[in-house]
């Protein structure tokens, strides 16, 4: 195979004179997965609907959980969602998947490879890549403390008491070093940034970096058509810094995917970057060497913030300044994921006051706050542990009420440039999972329940239960979606602030233009947007006469008529 990568160069300012020898067994990698990669031409487009799910979600009795999903979404979703990213799938012994203890098995409580193989026959498929760590149950982390001389750099090693430390960005308030006892005995003092049970990798040594690219090749050989970065802005560690972005980290992204693209050039790379607005974008890179999409992460909690204080200033001046990096790079918009609600993407947008307004309404929700550590040795909220469903809504609200105030804010989600990810618990209208926090005592397990397959049917077919009425509503707006060219996701967005509780959203293209049209007060609103001779409702089919548009308290229309300079 001939190497036409010319990466040697970038290489090098990684790892110096080991650059040489990386490439030669980087081409080696390519030439063994050369005959196993099948590629196809996609083109990202308002087509584009990523469902976000555990592989065990949904369960029933005496069938394993990838063919539950399957048979799911083949029989309620396969005409509306074309993509569905699976979350960790591989064997893991904590946080619900993210300490894997082997990259390149499934989790046999879930499936094997054919249930994964199944799905992606009528799905694209995203792949979690887990490797800023990895579980210390691992074979890796095993052989590094039985002091084998191959996985010896394969972690990070520190004094816990050296004091640059104390610069290393916290995104949680436990310690940042662990310490392992060795097979000689020996105490390891190890770099781990999200747990004791999560062992952050040495991206400084280039066999790690090769043995991951092995991983991401094996996920592109397996099916994987996107591939997630999970917790990529911490890769790459150097005292005397935060350890967080640095220019070496945004140099691996770059060349995996420059590899990646080498042997398949129609998968995409998503980077997880839960910081504020400002470093999360810079993952794009120059809009064509790095992240194919970053996740949106300002977009949730400013979303809830306006349907809670029933105010848009905020989230309309953020939206008024978001800019399209391009036209082959997007975002990734969600609202809910199997994480919470992250804070720190409405640092300087939001202040502490502000802030504070969340943390009561999650409280007051039943749902929790979890904070994190800062470099003073104070702690400040980081996350908020609800389901968005929960969050935007108030305790006495009527189960219609709170399935309109949630739609409202998903139709936003879907109304702005970028791809939809909609989490699985968002579809299915599924409220705190209070209970298991409370048995395992993890703020998080509020958003992953586990969900017996036929009473959620049940509940979905059921008229009037608040799964009915967010499943239908939600399924309706995605197939109006998807059937509307001007959802494209590199259209560009006009912003309009009638008032402080109406947010007016345009997109266009040279015969038609869309008008979407959001009420965050609990009152109605009356709004006139242009001289059109009338107004086609998208959703309901109707046409309205020109005139003033009415809508309910948090209420919303999605509109179209003829192009207005």
């Amino acid at each position: 195979m001939k190497n036409v990568l010319n990466i040697l160069d970038s290489l090098k300012k990684l790892y110096g004179e080991n650059a040489v020898d990386l490439e030669k067994k980087i081409q080696g990698l390519l030439e063994k997965y050369s005959s196993k990669i099948e590629t196809c031409d996609h083109h990202l487009s308002e087509k584009d609907v990523i469902l976000i799910t555990y592989a065990d979600n949904l369960r029933e009795e005496g069938r394993l959980p990838l063919k539950t999903l399957n048979n799911f979404l083949n029989q309620n979703l396969k005409e509306i969602v074309n993509t569905v990213h699976i979350l960790p799938f591989y064997p893991f012994t904590s946080d619900d998947g993210f300490s894997v203890t082997d990259y390149f098995q499934v989790n046999p409580d879930f499936g094997d490879w054919h249930d994964i193989a199944e799905l992606s026959k009528n799905f694209r498929l995203m792949f979690d890549a887990v490797v800023n760590h990895i579980s210390k149950s691992s074979h890796w982390f095993q052989e590094f403390l039985n002091d084998n001389p191959d996985y010896k750099n394969f972690f990070i090693e520190t004094d816990k008491d050296n004091p640059e430390l104390k610069k290393v960005f916290r995104p949680r308030a436990l310690p940042l070093i662990h310490s392992y006892r060795t097979l000689s005995g020996e105490e390891k003092s190890v770099w781990t940034t999200f747990s004791e049970d999560q062992i952050d990798l040495n991206f400084s040594n280039p066999e790690v970096f090769l043995v991951i690219l092995d991983v991401l090749l094996f996920y592109v050989s397996k099916g994987a058509k996107l591939i997630r970065l999970d917790a990529v802005g911490f890769l790459w560690k150097k005292l005397g810094t935060s350890c967080i972005h640095l220019p070496e980290t945004h140099l691996v992204i770059q060349l995996y995917r420059k590899i990646i693209e080498t042997l398949a050039p129609d998968v995409l790379i998503i980077t997880e970057t839960n910081v504020p607005h400002k470093e999360n974008i810079s993952y794009f890179g120059n809009g064509h060497n790095e992240a194919h999409m970053v996740y949106n992460f300002t977009l949730p909690p400013l979303l809830a913030f306006s349907v809670i204080t029933q105010n848009v200033s905020k989230l309309a001046n953020w939206l008024s300044e978001l800019e399209l990096p391009g036209d082959k790079a997007c975002y990734f918009n969600f609202t809910a994921s199997h994480d919470g609600i992250g804070l720190q993407p409405v640092k300087g947008i939001l202040n502490d006051n502000e802030i504070a307004i969340f943390e009561k309404q999650a409280k007051k929700n039943k749902g929790y706050v979890s904070y994190k550590s800062n470099d003073d040795g104070t702690q400040s909220p980081y996350e908020l542990n609800c389901t968005y469903l929960d969050l935007v809504s108030e305790p006495n609200d009527s189960t219609t009420l709170k399935a309109k105030k949630f739609m409202l804010t998903q139709a936003v989600m879907l109304t702005i440039p970028g791809i939809p990810g909609i989490y699985i618990h968002s579809l299915l209208g599924t409220e705190n999972d209070t209970d298991s926090v409370e048995k395992s005592g993890i703020y998080r397990k509020i958003n992953r329940a586990k969900l017996n397959l036929d009473q959620t049917m049940k509940d979905i077919h059921r008229k009037g239960h608040l799964r009915n009425l967010i499943f239908n509503a939600y399924k309706k707006l995605l197939e109006t979606r998807i059937n509307e060219p001007l959802f494209n996701p590199f259209l560009p967005l006009e912003v309009n602030i009638f008032n402080n509780k109406l947010l007016g959203l345009r997109r266009r293209n040279e015969n038609e233009e869309f008008w979407a049209i959001f009420n965050f007060s609990s009152q109605a609103q009356q709004i006139k947007i242009n001289n059109s001779s009338s107004y086609t409702d998208i959703l309901t089919k109707e046409l309205y006469p020109v005139g003033p548009i009415t809508l309910e308290p948090f209420g919303f229309c999605w509109i179209k008529c003829g192009v207005t300079n």
